[in-house]
């Protein structure tokens, strides 16, 4: 879910998170750390919200449109709804005594926040919401700390950070323009592992929402993981205490059993190794976005590159908080076009067309059916020779309400999603495959996996 920022807002200074535009200045966050093994990783459960038949337009407000249902009780236990959009959330007790939350992770952004008492404008969960003063581990953070120097820069004319004392304030805002402001706090972070043992982060940096508008849509979403490349984020902050600045995922098929769910590992024992890994680096100079170049797609035993001269390379965030993948439109259709002519080659009786969706400023590459073609081979050509092969569950998607069959990328006109030069990686193409973010050694790695038996970084 990609976010940028917008600095001094509403006639005071707000810390910005800085996505898009700009890199972070460099200070050190640190959290101090309960864990069993010293430098030790650690692997998690992620609670799957994903539905049997995917729309052809796009989810509101370029979210996953993530809805859940269970017993309607505080901190109830989810169930997953089949029915409904793409998506993972991963639960946290925060606070002491603790406090149950359920956060949607997001490699498209950093912070990690969640609504908090009072907010007037904050959706109120089935779950209830965090209030701080309940909490005895609870600390608001100074302005006078690196850590909200890290956020932006301020202004005494402003209103806000006049006094060192004065409380950090934070404010993040998404390219739809949904927003979450409010303040920046440390607080102790509990999460059980797949081991069964429980983890438990001290001073964990956090954004306690006191506004919103939009953001998170559903009854149980209480706010987002930020897992970006800055150093506020969530895996910057443990990484001293984990093994590494590095973590991993592997999401598991869309028709999964709802009782199924993906998996998350953290610093050491994270990293993607192995026969049939590829790896591509990471633009260093994209903020805290993961931005990987692509030269083009392979289809069959025909390449379309992204540039005709080879000299332009597509930038693509990956980003697990967009569920769709976007890429520009002139390459968007120079794929579709020789799809296409390969089908008509493979099965003249196959019907492909391009589904132009006027309301939602997307074109679609479909064909009739619900039968997920074997033929053609798709892969991703990564700059650098790397080349990233598909299996047809992971590149088409049916639709039995429409029964239609569908390309898993589609191109946007809306502002944001894509460029002439940019595009979106999004959550489903990453299904079954281990995902590894190393950014010690920036550098994404992928692995075909069956992430239903293994989704650990073994």
């Amino acid at each position: 879910m990609a976010a940028f920022c917008d600095l001094h807002k509403n006639n005071y200074t707000r810390a910005v998170l800085a996505i898009l535009l700009f890199h972070l200045i460099y200070y050190p966050v640190i959290a101090a750390a309960n864990i069993d093994n010293n430098y030790g990783g650690f692997s998690a459960h992620l609670i799957r919200i994903n539905f049997k038949n995917p729309p052809l337009h796009r989810p509101r407000h370029h979210k996953s449109g993530r809805r859940l249902i269970g017993p309607d009780t505080p901190q109830a236990t989810l169930q997953t709804d089949p029915n409904i959009q793409d998506g993972h959330l991963m639960k946290f007790s925060i606070g002491t005594p603790a406090f149950d939350i359920y956060l949607a992770i997001d490699t498209g952004s950093t912070l990690l926040w969640t609504h908090c008492r009072p907010c007037q404008t904050c959706k109120e969960t089935k779950h209830g919401m965090f209030d701080p003063k309940k909490s005895s581990t609870y600390k608001d953070v100074p302005c006078s700390a690196g850590e909200c120097k890290v956020l932006g820069q301020f202004e005494q004319d402003d209103g806000y950070c006049k006094d060192p004392k004065d409380t950090c304030r934070y404010y993040f805002e998404y390219l739809d323009t949904t927003f979450s402001t409010g303040v920046m706090a440390k607080e102790t972070v509990t999460l059980n592992t797949t081991s069964g043992k429980a983890v438990t982060l001290k001073d964990i940096l956090i954004g306690c929402a006191q506004e919103q508008k939009g953001a998170t849509y559903t009854d149980d979403e209480m706010g987002i993981i930020g897992l970006g490349k800055g150093n506020l984020s969530f895996v910057s902050q443990i990484a001293p205490y984990a093994g590494g600045k590095k973590f991993s995922h592997c999401f598991v098929p869309r028709d999964t059993d709802p009782n199924i769910g993906s998996k998350i590992n953290f610093g050491k024992g994270s990293e993607v190794l192995g026969e049939g890994v590829v790896s591509a680096p990471l633009l260093e100079s994209r903020g805290d976005a993961y931005m990987i170049e692509v030269e083009g797609i392979t289809i069959g035993n025909d390449f379309v590159p992204f540039n005709s001269t080879g000299t332009t390379m597509l930038e693509m965030r990956i980003d697990s908080g967009t569920p769709k993948t976007y890429i520009p439109q002139d390459f968007f259709h120079r794929v579709a076009t020789q799809f296409m002519k390969t089908f008509d080659t493979l099965d003249s009786k196959l019907d492909s067309f391009i589904s132009d969706d006027e309301k939602y400023d997307e074109s679609h590459l479909c064909i009739e059916g619900t039968t997920i073609p074997k033929e053609p081979k798709v892969a991703i050509n990564f700059k650098g020779g790397q080349k990233l092969q598909f299996t047809g569950e992971q590149i088409f998607f049916p639709n039995k309400d429409l029964n239609l069959t569908c390309f898993g990328m589609s191109n946007t006109t809306s502002p944001g999603l894509t460029g002439d030069h940019y595009g979106i990686y999004g959550g489903n193409i990453q299904r079954n495959f281990l995902i590894g973010f190393d950014l010690d050694k920036n550098v994404v790695s992928f692995k075909p996996t069956n992430c239903i038996t293994n989704g650990s970084a073994d």
